[in-house]
């Protein structure tokens, strides 16, 4: 079979799928068929992988292992996940006879996880097959319609993405490409959509929400960070250099999830040493501290990388914040930066900020492009509360012994964190992906993901004559609902068996 790019739906399949809140064919098949049809769109995926590669190909992305490991391979993951586990996390749950309340007698009920119904997907230009592909499938296995925004830029690659979907069997008419205008999303809000699923940046995000809270319109924002990697002592110092030369570089540092402070302790000289063996306060000026070595290995490592192309949406943003930074007393380690360079054309070598002003933007942007600050602090708990008090809480990254570095990920009021590594764990599709603060709320992926896609419905059936709140009220009314009250919640056998002695009394003579 030839592979070629998904052309848009005709008017005759846009007419026919208008009232998108009325349960479509879709969405009345079993949670099973919908997950069997969403998890062969991997085979479809796997098929027309060239294709795929060649359409991601752009001037941030140039490289086709990246677009293979980092895009195709996690998707296909994913819906192979969908396709085993997505039944048993949309199953509905039975709610019988343990623990019933004694006033429910003879009533059971179900709890099923139903569509929400229409779903806007509004796509990202860095990962665009990876991300919208996950947030589509999940959306359809759980029996949703989707409208796919791609951003601009991404069109043909996301094009060729939602063909593989219909080849694999889902409804043209449940899965469609809108333009990638503002003006489409937009639109589409305005018309009516159950739930908006948006990865882009905060300042979209207020946008977006700002319009979704005039149709009381749910969403799930899935926004940038400026994510920290903690590095404790004893940290290998080999694993540091790598995983951030890695994540720093990865898609031209455009990575959601990139590391954009390295946050240390200081390293006492051999004169701050004796000075503190004898009582005195270690100083906390990183000049008079000896910085750990892994500083200049990584250093060295990124002077010797290629320059990355930055997205054109983003070269004003980071050149204005660097270059403030550098004026106001930050210095570059690497020492290639041109801000000019960046704007014109957006090729940027790697940047290593040291001696930041406590506060700055740069501290707290987020940026897509490789630019790490170098931030010391004096303990682990000051290291903790830099990285718990930044607006932006995507994720983090704790380099050090397993243990130490697991309690301290403990304390990280983020989404995600990785310990001893950077970025690639996150593409496990068993695990739930999100923000807290500026990085955006809800999530995707995974099991939670799956079930976010869907809105809770309870049906109780009560069966039998037994319904004492249809009754008439009587005098005795009161003593027994409070004989009841005390009988399944007072503390002590003493206080219960007065509760029972109540509570028949009051049956007694209310019959």
């Amino acid at each position: 079979m030839i592979c070629h790019p998904a052309s848009q739906p005709d008017e005759d399949e846009l007419t026919a799928a208008t009232n998108y809140h009325e349960p479509t064919s879709w969405a009345m098949r079993s949670s099973a068929e919908r997950c069997r049809i969403v998890g062969k769109v991997r085979h479809e995926i796997a098929h027309c992988a060239d294709l795929l590669v060649s359409e991601a190909r752009n001037d941030q992305r140039r490289d086709e292992i990246e677009t293979v490991a980092s895009e195709l391979i996690p998707l296909c993951d994913a819906l192979g996940w969908i396709a085993r586990r997505g039944p048993r996390v949309l199953r509905k749950r039975s709610v019988g006879l343990s623990r019933r309340p004694i006033w429910m007698w003879g009533v059971r009920s179900i709890v099923q996880r139903v569509p929400l119904g229409r779903v806007l997907i509004l796509g990202t230009w860095n990962y665009p097959l990876f991300l919208s592909g996950v947030q589509a499938a999940q959306a359809l296995a759980a029996g949703n319609s989707v409208l796919l925004k791609p951003a601009p830029g991404s069109e043909r690659v996301t094009s060729a993405m939602v063909d593989a979907f219909h080849r694999a069997g889902i409804p043209k008419n449940v899965l469609q490409i809108l333009d990638s205008s503002t003006d489409s999303a937009i639109s589409a809000i305005d018309e009516g959509v159950d739930l908006i699923v948006l990865t882009g940046s905060a300042a979209t995000g207020k946008r977006v929400l700002r319009q979704a809270a005039d149709h009381l319109t749910p969403a799930i924002m899935e926004l940038s960070g400026v994510d920290a990697a903690l590095i404790l002592d004893d940290a290998d110092q080999e694993r540091v250099v790598s995983a951030i030369r890695f994540g720093l570089l990865f898609n031209s540092g455009a990575t959601c999830i990139g590391p954009r402070r390295a946050i240390y302790l200081h390293a006492p000289t051999a004169a701050n040493e004796a000075a503190g063996s004898i009582g005195h306060t270690i100083p906390t000026n990183p000049r008079k501290l000896a910085q750990p070595p892994w500083i200049d290995r990584l250093v060295e490592t990124l002077r010797a990388a290629d320059p990355v192309i930055v997205h054109p949406a983003a070269r004003n943003a980071v050149a204005d914040v660097i270059e403030s930074a550098i004026e106001l007393g930050a210095v570059d380690r690497i020492g290639k930066f041109n801000a000019d360079e960046v704007r014109q054309t957006g090729s940027m070598s790697p940047v290593v900020l040291a001696n930041v002003p406590e506060g700055h933007a740069v501290l707290q942007s987020d940026m897509f492009a490789p630019v790490l600050s170098l931030m010391p602090v004096d303990s682990v708990d000051d290291a903790i509360t830099v990285i718990n008090t930044c607006p932006y809480r995507l994720a983090a990254s704790v380099f050090g012994p397993t243990a130490i570095a697991r309690h301290v990920a403990s304390q990280l009021s983020v989404g995600s964190v990785v310990v001893n590594d950077l970025v690639a764990p996150t593409a496990d599709p068993r695990l739930p992906f999100g923000g807290r603060g500026d990085s955006g709320f809800g999530v995707t992926r995974g099991p939670e993901g799956l079930l976010a896609m869907t809105t809770p419905r309870v049906i109780s059936t009560r069966r039998g004559r037994i319904a004492p709140h249809l009754s008439a009220r009587n005098d005795s009314d009161a003593e027994l609902l409070t004989g009841v009250l005390q009988l399944n919640h007072s503390r002590g056998f003493r206080d219960r068996f007065e509760a029972l002695r109540r509570l028949t009394t009051a049956a007694r003579r209310r019959s």
